[in-house]
């Protein structure tokens, strides 16, 4: 039975650290850190988490993504492993689009990222992974992996003035779709 593991907030020095590669994919330790990070971004319904997030310095994030109020045009992929991840190929073309962060609750961002990547990583049946997302999954990625390096997507604003408050996001999204 997975755990719902404790997120760290904003303030807390793991958010900031950078993370450590694992050495022990397939330990029953990691696998199961695994099971218990994939449980809590489901019940936190984040589209992904980072093991900094829940206080572990560790080279692991999950993806996960469905459509819901706060992302309705999310596409739906079914929750992964990505571990020891590093981005191989940054598209020039940049896009501005909204995002939060289950570590900075209530605040909400206009962030510029590449729109198109391509990555590699391990899954967690210590399979190497060779894979292009673009738009939304992208995104995803990029604000998951910039975990691992101790950023947040606040980092990534061109101003102050394209941060928001939840409630002020949730009007604007509804004056968009």
């Amino acid at each position: 039975m997975a755990n719902r593991l404790e997120i760290a907030q904003l303030g807390a020095d793991v958010i900031r650290k950078n993370s450590i590669e694992v050495e022990d994919i397939d330990s029953s330790v990691t696998q199961n850190f695994i099971d218990d990070l994939m449980y809590t971004c489901k019940i936190e319904k984040g589209m992904g988490i980072a093991a900094p997030q829940v206080y572990h310095s560790k080279s692991i994030f999950i993806m996960s993504s469905e459509p819901n109020e706060r992302y309705p045009n999310a596409p739906k992929i079914e929750p992964v492993a990505i571990i020891n991840p590093k981005i191989i190929f940054y598209s020039k073309e940049k896009e501005r689009d909204w995002e939060g962060c289950l570590s900075l609750p209530g605040i909400r961002a206009l962030v510029p990222r590449n729109k198109k990547i391509e990555v590699v990583y391990f899954n967690r049946n210590l399979e190497q992974i060779n894979r292009v997302f673009d738009g939304f999954l992208a995104r995803v990625f990029q604000h998951e992996f910039d975990h691992l390096n101790g950023t947040v997507f606040i980092d990534r604003v061109d101003s102050t003035q394209d941060i928001v408050m939840e409630a002020e996001y949730r009007k604007i999204i509804k004056n968009i779709n």
